[in-house]
C-alpha cells in the first residue's frame, strides 16, 4: 500500500499518525535511519517535508532525494545540525541496540523546535516470549526479541518516558504501535507460506512494537 494514501486517513497507522502532525515544510530527522525504508515511506506520505538522517553505516543512496545525511556514533559524538533546528525527530527501532539512552535522549531535545515531537519506537516486552518463526523459515524473520543477534535490551515505555521527562520533554502519547490494515490482512495471510508480508501482518496483528511520543515545550 502507498503511504501516500495515510495522509487522509492517518488514523490507521501509530507512525502516520505522528508524521501528520508535523508543520507544512517543517524538517524530519530520522535517527538511525538503516536501509531508508521508513524514510521512503515517511516521503511518499510527506513530500513537503525536509528529511534528514543520521546512521552509524546507514544507505543514505537509498534515501529520497535531497535527504541530507550525517554519518556518524551519537553515543561518541554530537549531531551536527544546530539547536532547535527540527520540527520531528522520528527513531525506529534503535534504542533496543543502544548501551546507553541518554546521549540520544539529549540530542534529540537539542534538536527539536518548541513544540517540536520525538517519536520512538521499539519491540514490545511481549517479543521476549514469541516464538521464532518455523521450519525453513527460521531465522529469516525477527519473531522473538533475540532472533535479532544486534538486540542488546527491551526498553520499556515506562523507562522512555522517565528518561524523556528527566529531561525535560513532556510525554504525549504511548502505547502498542499498529497499521489496522495491515493488521486486519493476518486472517489472510495466516495460512500462506511464509512470507515478509505474511510477517507485516503478524507482527501489526500481534502488537509487536510499542511506541512514545514526546513533545518539547
Amino acid at each position: 500500500m502507498h503511504w501516500k494514501w495515510f495522509k487522509h486517513i492517518p488514523w490507521i497507522d501509530t507512525r502516520a499518525r505522528f508524521l501528520s502532525s508535523a508543520p507544512t515544510h517543517g524538517a524530519l530527522l530520522d535517527i538511525g535511519s538503516s536501509d531508508g525504508e521508513t524514510l521512503r515511506h515517511f516521503h511518499e506520505m510527506r513530500p513537503d517535508l525536509d528529511y534528514f538522517a543520521t546512521d552509524i553505516e546507514g544507505q543514505p543512496g537509498a534515501y529520497p532525494k535531497g535527504c541530507r545525511f550525517h554519518r556518524g556514533d551519537l553515543n561518541h559524538e554530537p549531531l551536527p545540525w544546530e539547536d532547535q533546528s527540527i520540527d520531528a525527530i522520528s527513531c525506529m527501532h534503535l534504542v533496543e541496540h543502544l548501551e546507553r539512552l541518554e546521549p540520544l535522549i539529549a540530542q534529540s531535545y537539542r534538536l527539536l523546535k518548541p513544540g517540536g515531537r520525538l517519536y520512538i519506537e521499539t519491540p514490545h516486552p511481549k517479543t521476549l516470549s514469541l516464538g521464532s518463526a518455523r521450519g525453513a523459515a527460521v531465522g529469516t524473520f525477527t519473531m522473538n526479541f533475540w532472533d535479532d543477534l544486534s538486540h542488546t535490551r527491551i526498553v520499556s515505555m515506562g523507562a522512555l518516558a522517565q528518561l524523556c521527562r528527566r529531561q525535560g520533554f513532556e510525554v504525549k502519547d504511548s502505547g502498542t504501535s499498529r497499521n489496522l490494515f495491515f493488521a486486519a490482512l493476518w486472517p489472510f495471510f495466516m495460512f500462506l507460506p511464509p512470507s515478509r508480508q505474511r510477517c507485516t501482518a503478524r507482527i501489526h496483528w500481534l502488537g509487536w512494537s510499542a511506541y512514545l511520543v514526546a513533545r518539547k515545550p
